[in-house]
């Protein structure tokens, strides 16, 4: 995977951070951009009007049913000032990405990139991206820059956080600016209300020329069997995960989520389906004991002995009935794949294979058998062995459970026996 990373406060995230996302994606063939928020910035250290809490569910909200963006809280969970060299480090050993990863650059930044911290080891270590963020005529890289890098001749989206931050305070135009996930939580929590920024700004600037989001061409309508998953249906069951879980697990669940979806995609199968399975699968973590009962009594099956003595088992089941009865999805695969993250079960097709592996692997969770996250890359590069990429996620998941003194699914063991007789019992579903 392509991997470049678009780092800030984010204080709010605004339609030019998705600009600027875009246009990577678009015009340099990178597969993902990962958005990073600070927990502080070294260079704006203390810019006041939200806690990292508010940027980071702003900056989630804002990137619903977009697979190529992804989202990683790592220098929040670090805390205070971040620094570019020790997040690259991470995400390198973090995500293996294709080659190196790319470092996106506003040309504002990038003029004294030179003084930052380990400056040399961040050349050396990623691509530099520079973009254009103010009307410069040196096509976007600053005079003199003394390490390799790639200009982007991008339009100039001319928005900033400071911008929005003091139309809000004052009372102005700026709702067109911010993306609709993040507009709601600002009003929701009432950020910005408060602040008076109007000596940083120039009185002159008076931008209200920037167009909402095309609304989407296709409602949230009741999914068929096999019928297309539309972005807008992603969109309204993200949100309804987000505002359910903990920003933890939901941060788990989109990481589980777009991992689904690049392993689904390299097989052959339908992303989108393979988005909505992940997003969804952990929305039941969220309900209480007795909820979970009644939705999982309603998909028709048994609850097992050990469902009932662990009722938090019963998650998947619950989540899958939400979406069927919430959303209006009867796609058999998804719903199956939703049922049968947590334990696995004999004859579960290849999409709930999928899912099982991205959950017990994507990148935010810690502790994973690096050989684990190596073999899923051979996949996601077209030369891995994906039964045995099964196999082995299934056997590890087992042998954490042992270790853990934790009783094992009787359903987790089947489809383990039936994998080492040979018999996966899942080529019905495959592509």
């Amino acid at each position: 995977m392509k991997l470049a990373v678009l780092g800030g406060s984010f204080n709010p995230i605004h339609l030019g951070h998705l600009y600027l996302a875009d246009t990577v994606l678009s015009i340099l063939d990178f597969d993902r951009v990962l958005l990073v928020p600070a927990h502080t910035s070294p260079f704006k250290p203390e810019t006041p009007g939200a806690s990292p809490r508010d940027r980071l569910d702003m900056v989630l909200a804002s990137v619903a049913a977009s697979p190529r963006l992804g989202v990683d809280d790592l220098e929040m969970r670090r805390g205070g000032i971040s620094y570019t060299a020790d997040t690259l480090e991470e995400i390198i050993k973090q995500y293996r990405p294709e080659g190196k990863p790319a470092l996106i650059l506003g040309d504002d930044l990038a003029k004294d990139f030179a003084g930052w911290k380990r400056a040399a080891e961040i050349a050396e270590r990623a691509e530099l991206i520079i973009a254009r963020r103010v009307s410069d005529p040196s096509n976007g890289r600053p005079p003199s820059f003394p390490f390799p890098c790639t200009p982007v001749r991008n339009e100039i989206m001319e928005i900033s956080s400071a911008m929005v931050r003091d139309r809000i305070g004052r009372g102005g135009a700026w709702r067109s600016l911010v993306p609709q996930g993040a507009r709601f939580i600002i009003e929701e929590r009432g950020l910005y209300q408060n602040l008076n920024q109007n000596r940083n700004q120039n009185p002159n600037q008076d931008h209200n020329q920037v167009e909402e989001p095309p609304p989407e061409k296709q409602a949230g309508k009741p999914q068929t069997d096999g019928g297309p998953v539309f972005p807008s249906l992603l969109a309204r069951v993200e949100d309804t995960a987000r505002s359910m879980l903990k920003p933890s697990r939901f941060l788990h669940s989109r990481g589980t989520a777009l991992l689904t979806r690049d392993l689904a995609l390299a097989l052959g199968m339908d992303g989108n389906a393979a988005y909505l399975a992940g997003i969804a699968h952990d929305m039941g973590k969220a309900l209480a004991e007795g909820e979970l009962f009644a939705l999982a009594k309603r998909d028709g099956k048994p609850i097992s002995r050990l469902e009932r003595k662990k009722p938090a088992l019963l998650h998947g089941r619950a989540a899958a009935v939400l979406l069927r009865e919430r959303f209006g999805v009867h796609n058999g695969d998804i719903l199956e794949a939703v049922a049968l993250h947590t334990s696995g079960g004999a004859g579960m097709g290849i999409l709930a294979q999928v899912l099982f592996i991205a959950d017990k692997i994507e990148f935010s969770r810690k502790g994973v058998d690096n050989s684990l996250r190596e073999r899923a890359a051979e996949v996601l590069a077209g030369k891995g062995d994906f039964p045995a990429l099964f196999r082995a996620v299934l056997e590890d998941n087992v042998r954490y459970l042992r270790s853990k003194t934790m009783e094992v699914s009787e359903k987790t063991l089947r489809i383990l026996e039936l994998l080492k007789q040979g018999a996966p019992g899942a080529e019905k579903h495959q592509a």
